[in-house]
């Protein structure tokens, strides 16, 4: 076992105390609109609620899913996440197989054109009436099309499977194993790593989009999750009445609290459960080039 030296230790130190501190920092207003969510009105009113509720209730949560019309739009940024997630790992892998393979002699000019893309983005305008004209206006898959393939996760991607044993490889082709089976039977399932950690950067930025449904959604039946938040906090009419009724525990700020937090738990949840393969499947993928 390697001792550790005294400024690696002291630099180990300062970075945790750093991170720590970021962490803290980052936690503090989701632990804030927690706290809301939970309080009562009059500690609402008053503005006594800080990072602990406040006269603890669950009105304002039991409002929000039975009464809220929140559920229609969880569902679409639900199947939208989960169907743009398994459309963008398929094409991502596929993409990225034969790019990893040195033999396909187009494979570095096409890297040319995936590095420029991450250089250069399109302007909005004609970025916007380029998807209208695909249909893509007021239609439920201009929240999953334009997102099942970025080049970062490409690059990721595609440098895991630059690592992949070639002995395996041949091995298997000595069996008769073509190139679509070599991918699905013998490399996808040893890539759990880079899996789920490009599903959960994919899945990420479905779950919280927000720029695309503004530019492309105007029917409010395909609102997903964030513009009905957005909904409920900008434009709370209907909330603020019904906030100012005597006999109810809630406010317009509780209500809109009890709303981010419905949004962002789906995503505590499910994070624990690929932390194990993210920090590994980021490092698989970024050590050659």
């Amino acid at each position: 076992m390697i001792k550790e030296s005294r400024k690696d230790r002291l630099f180990s130190g300062v970075i945790t105390v750093i991170l720590i501190i970021l962490a803290v920092a980052a936690f503090i207003p989701l632990l804030s609109e927690i706290s809301i969510s939970f309080s009562s009105k009059a500690a609402s009113d008053m503005n006594a609620v800080n990072l602990l509720p406040v006269e603890f209730t669950i009105d304002s949560c039991k409002y929000m899913l039975t009464k809220g019309g929140i559920w229609p739009s969880f569902f679409i940024t639900l199947t939208s996440t989960l169907i743009g997630t398994v459309m963008a790992l398929l094409i991502t892998a596929l993409m990225a197989y034969p790019l990893s393979k040195g033999k396909f002699k187009a494979g570095k000019f096409l890297m040319l054109f995936v590095v420029f893309t991450m250089i250069f983005k399109a302007p909005t305008v004609p970025y916007f009436l380029t998807l209208k004209g695909m249909g893509l206006y007021n239609s439920y898959w201009v929240l999953i099309l334009p997102h099942i393939l970025t080049a970062y996760n490409l690059i990721i991607m595609r440098t895991f499977f630059k690592q992949f044993p070639a002995e395996i490889e041949e091995a298997a082709m000595i069996d008769g194993c073509g190139h679509f089976r070599m991918l699905f039977r013998i490399v996808l399932p040893a890539s759990k790593a880079v899996l789920a950690t490009l599903g959960l950067f994919y899945a990420v930025t479905m779950w919280n989009q927000y720029q695309h449904p503004v530019m492309f959604i105007q029917d409010l039946n395909l609102y997903p999750l964030q513009l009905k938040i957005r909904q409920i906090i900008d434009g709370g009419g209907d909330f603020q009445a019904i906030a100012a009724v005597k006999h109810v525990n809630y406010t317009e700020a509780t209500l809109s609290a009890a709303a981010v937090v419905f949004a962002i738990v789906p995503i505590l949840i499910f994070y624990p459960w690929l932390q194990k393969y993210f920090a590994k499947g980021a490092m698989l993928g970024s050590v050659k080039g």
